[in-house]
């Protein structure tokens, strides 16, 4: 009986309940922890999960390696994860937490900012390089596989020569702050129809708007 009982409420206990883990999916969005990184391009992932946890009424919470949340979408389960280990160790928080949920690779999504999109441009792929990212380059590493699912929001290239850190750990204009709210919009639409309607169906929905 003492076994059961702690093991029920173990800290190693699942957080999606769900038991088809064809229906689990792992959304990641990457960035920065601390405050002064929290309205930077570069953190573009962490804002549109924050604007999904808006739109479904619910709260991250810290956990191991990051902060999550879940909810349900037409029958799936979905875990949402903003790591806690820094960009350059994105790769760490995401093995862990697809191993604890046994979440399949081909259903986790990480979203990530990219400077050869123009601003607001969205594009999901299957597969590809890091294109430089450090993020992506350590969950490449660390997962030892170019085959993830990527959602890469455009942050524009406006930064002279040698001046691409200070841009994209730079704060948004006022014009794309103006634009923001309909990109994050058009961002968790493509979230849930990856989700509902599978990666290519919602490549061909949303690629380039």
């Amino acid at each position: 009986m003492f076994h059961w009982f702690t093991s029920l409420f173990s800290s190693k206990s699942n957080v999606l309940k769900e038991t088809d883990i064809m229906k689990k999916f792992l959304i990641v969005g990457l960035g920065n922890i601390g405050e002064k990184y929290q309205e930077t391009r570069h953190n573009i992932g962490f804002k549109i999960l924050d604007a999904l946890a808006v739109e479904e009424n619910i709260v991250f919470e810290d956990a191991k390696l990051g902060a999550i949340t879940t909810f349900k979408y037409k029958g799936r389960s979905i875990l949402c994860l903003k790591p806690s280990t820094f960009m350059n160790l994105s790769g760490k928080a995401v093995r862990y937490w697809l191993d604890k949920e046994k979440i399949p690779l081909e259903n986790l999504l990480v979203i990530t900012d990219d400077i050869n999109l123009q601003f607001g441009t969205i594009r999901l792929k299957g597969k590809g390089s890091d294109g430089g990212h450090n993020g992506l380059k350590d969950i490449q590493n660390t997962l030892e596989t170019v085959n993830y699912n990527r959602f890469r929001f455009g942050v524009g290239s406006d930064f002279g020569k040698g001046r691409q850190v200070d841009y994209v750990l730079g704060e948004w204009n006022e014009e794309e702050l103006t634009t923001l709210p309909n990109r994050l919009q058009k961002a968790t639409q493509l979230i849930r129809s990856f989700v509902f309607a599978g990666l290519k169906n919602t490549m061909n929905q949303f690629n380039g708007t």
